[in-house]
């Protein structure tokens, strides 16, 4: 164990779920809640080497509208493919794009922002890191995603994370 399981939100939560469940809040039920949380964040520390320096929360809360509104636009634009005349011809097909970030949770995020938006999927990361694979339901110009990967989403991750 390399060092002292501090308190997360994952064990306050984990340690409120316990007492939920138990539907107790008596010493032994606190007690033993808190042993359990303390005995899985001390046992999962050696699998987390690599901790989440988060920068510049305002830059966070902005990114998260973003991709906010990119979902709820995104959603739109594929009902319209799906549901829309069968006159549409769509362009499905596999892209890469170039990137800059090296950070890992900066990546997982861009992974987890590009899954969640609906007609995108990402499909894998080169094996030097420079560029990322998707998917993308609707390909119509690819210059125009490479922009929209970089500027809305990559340079504020890099911003946050790096």
């Amino acid at each position: 164990m390399k060092r002292w399981p501090s308190l997360t939100l994952f064990t306050a939560i984990l340690f409120a779920i316990w007492l939920l469940l138990n539907d107790s809040v008596t010493p032994g039920q606190i007690a033993l809640a808190m042993i359990a949380t303390i005995a899985s964040a001390a046992s999962t520390a050696a699998i987390r080497p690599l901790t989440a320096r988060p920068h510049h929360l305002l830059t966070a809360v902005g990114l998260f509208f973003v991709v906010l509104v990119d979902i709820i636009r995104s959603n739109i634009a594929v009902a319209r493919i799906i549901l829309g005349p069968r006159k549409r011809h769509f362009n499905s097909g596999f892209m890469h794009v170039p990137i800059d970030m090296r950070d890992p949770y900066g990546l997982a995020m861009l992974a987890c922002i590009i899954t969640a938006t609906p007609g995108t999927i990402w499909a894998g990361l080169s094996p030097d890191g420079r560029s990322l694979t998707i998917h993308v339901l609707d390909l119509q110009d690819e210059e125009s995603w490479i922009l929209i990967i970089k500027q809305r989403y990559e340079r504020r991750l890099m911003e946050i994370f790096e």
